[in-house]
């Protein structure tokens, strides 16, 4: 069979944003992918929110903090990132010389696109005296323009650490960043952004399915909009949902973020149902259109063929690393 790499123009590789080729239907994709990571000294990271079949066979699963931990400290020669582009980029923020692969260059962010780096830039400059807190969830040029790097597994624990008289700009979630105002008391100065996900719940059906289980904790991310925050028994990041379910005696919980964590979750406590909070329409607009993007099989393409993989410009990626450095210094006990 023709490698398609070998096929493809460099360009038109581009511009599809991952590999394309015939694969044997006979194949085990499952040991195929096993054998290939060990064939390759290789380790597949994936995000809550990846398909079943890829959080089953990652080696390791986990939020954007334990990503991000787990990232730095690896000796694997190749990091297959199982999530969206902005993970990659902070994986290979942190291994510049370990070659990073994404199964589609097509996983992009909601959320991050909606924090252009030449407008962020001139935001900024109107608050020259603030110091810059960036969500994660951002393109590698924004944390290269930001002072410390967060996720919602620790934004409050590093918002609390700021200095009183310090004033501060959070970018680029401004769902997160209002939720982090009410929490620490701080009045950030927040970017207007935020993610197609987690601004799609309704309120109106979460009321709902809280009458027809009343005795259900609503869990939810703090990216949500307030008026589904308001009726939140928990809120956190994916982690601590996850752990939150696990801990709680309630057999039945309504979890308004993505829907991927309900495999995990599902796993974790085969006993209790996990209800999905409803979006405001009938599409399923709770699963993110971008982690679904990578499946099974563009991951084991993916990993066969090395490619699409991650570059960056090396001044950039400096300029990254020491945000994110800040970040993982700032959060030892945090989990």
């Amino acid at each position: 069979m023709p490698d398609t790499l070998d096929i493809l123009a460099p360009e038109t590789l581009a511009t599809v944003g991952y590999v394309r080729e015939p694969i044997d239907p006979t194949l085990d994709l499952f040991d195929e992918i096993e054998r290939l990571k060990e064939e390759k000294n290789a380790v597949l990271l994936a995000h809550y929110y990846q398909e079943p079949d890829i959080q089953d066979i990652a080696d390791y699963i986990g939020d954007s903090l334990g990503l991000a931990r787990e990232a730095a400290r690896t000796d694997a020669d190749i990091i297959v990132f199982a999530g969206v582009h902005f993970m990659a980029e902070t994986a290979k923020i942190l291994n510049p010389a370990k070659k990073v692969i994404l199964p589609d260059l097509n996983a992009g962010c909601s959320l991050a696109d909606s924090c252009p780096p030449d407008e962020f830039a001139a935001f900024r400059a109107q608050h020259p005296d603030h110091i810059v807190i960036s969500y994660i969830n951002c393109t590698a040029a924004i944390k290269a323009q930001t002072d410390i790097i967060c996720t919602s597994s620790n934004a409050e624990h590093l918002v609390r650490q700021i200095p009183d008289d310090q004033p501060i700009i959070f970018a680029p979630d401004r769902n997160l960043g209002r939720w982090l105002i009410k929490e620490t008391g701080r009045d950030m100065v927040l970017w207007d952004g935020s993610c197609i996900v987690h601004e799609v719940f309704s309120e109106q059906e979460i009321v709902r399915l809280k009458a027809r289980h009343p005795d259900a904790p609503v869990l939810a991310h703090p990216e949500c909009e307030e008026n589904v925050l308001r009726h939140a028994d928990h809120i956190g990041s994916t982690s601590s949902i996850r752990r939150f379910a696990t801990e709680n005696d309630a057999d039945t919980f309504i979890v308004a973020t993505e829907s991927g964590i309900l495999h995990q979750m599902q796993k974790d406590n085969p006993g209790k149902t996990f209800i999905p909070a409803p979006p405001s329409n009938g599409c399923a607009c709770n699963d993110c259109p971008h982690m679904k993007l990578n499946t099974l099989e563009k991951l084991y393409l993916c990993l066969k063929h090395e490619a699409p993989e991650i570059e960056m410009d090396e001044a950039i990626r400096l300029r990254a690393l020491q945000p994110i450095e800040r970040m993982l210094a700032m959060s030892e006990g945090v989990s």
